[in-house]
């Protein structure tokens, strides 16, 4: 039974790899590809033929990317957004799990409800996007043109991450809060002091979720940012330079590589803050969302 059973253990854990690997792999391969096709020759790249590995070796696509100063503006533009609204967003989303996972507080059961119904129920596109611009009209009205401060702060809620941290926070154990109280520490002493260090690993993922989303905000932030003075996020520059060049606005001639590779480089230089910082939270990842997603 025992020969059989580590016979057993030892199968699973080949399938198990072996799928494990294949799934990587076909996770990993759109980034090797798109790597491959920034950095090769026109040819090669509009005649299909990258599959994996670079053909006809040029760096001339990541060059113009980097010596495009719009290029840097949006990039710019991107960080600012990312910055504030993460920032923005955890000020909210950590106060405001605190508050949720308190039953004293009055009507805690009531704004629970309507916290979650705002996820089973959306106000819809049209709505929202109203709602996102009469938002931008209030702050032009008291004199806020940098439109992606509309964004920062129009867009600093969600619903999920809320929860997540109010059942983060649902299982710090309550001796510790009364210990606190006892020793004299007041409500906010108590949220700073207590809470969230012992969430970390949960506000780190949330913290992970609001970055990403910010970074690779495109639709909203698109709808927000019309103007044609506002510096527009990467995505949405991206996706513009993109439309001219398809369009036939864009007549500039690429000499020695694909406009599919400038595409390309662009895509690579606008993955990159996420590549450095995601293994730094990567530890927190999934004891973050087993935490703050699982309540006893």
């Amino acid at each position: 039974m025992g020969g059989r059973l580590d016979r057993s253990e030892i199968i699973f854990k080949i399938i198990s790899y072996t799928l494990l690997t294949i799934f990587a792999l076909f996770c990993l391969y759109p980034f090797i590809y798109t790597i491959s096709a920034a950095i090769s020759s026109q040819d090669a790249v509009d005649a299909g033929k990258v599959v994996i590995f670079p053909i006809g070796l040029q760096f001339d696509a990541f060059k113009y990317v980097f010596e495009d100063r719009s290029f840097w503006l949006a990039y710019t533009s991107t960080l600012f957004v990312t910055l504030w609204g993460t920032v923005w967003s955890m000020f909210i989303s950590i106060f405001g799990g605190y508050a949720l996972s308190k039953k004293r507080i009055p009507f805690n059961k009531g704004l629970n409800f309507f916290l979650v119904f705002t996820m089973w129920f959306s106000a819809g596109m049209i709505p929202t996007l109203i709602n996102y611009q009469q938002t931008r009209d209030i702050f032009q009205n008291i004199g806020i043109v940098d439109q992606k401060w509309v964004v920062v702060i129009a867009m600093g809620l969600a619903a999920y991450n809320i929860i997540l941290l109010r059942n983060a926070f649902s299982g710090v154990p309550k001796e510790i809060e009364e210990a606190a109280t006892v020793d004299g520490a007041n409500e906010f002493q108590i949220a700073t002091k207590v809470f969230i260090p012992m969430s970390k690993a949960s506000i780190a993922t949330v913290a992970l979720f609001y970055g990403i989303s910010r970074w690779n905000g495109y639709f909203w932030a698109k709808q927000i940012m019309v103007g044609e003075d506002q510096i527009p996020p990467l995505q949405v520059f991206i996706r513009n330079t993109l439309d001219k060049v398809l369009g036939g606005e864009e007549t500039h001639s690429y000499d020695g590589f694909s406009v599919s590779s400038l595409f390309y480089a662009m895509i690579v230089c606008a993955v990159v803050p996420i590549i450095i910082i995601y293994p730094f939270i990567q530890k927190y990842f999934a004891a973050g969302v087993n935490l703050g997603g699982v309540k006893e």
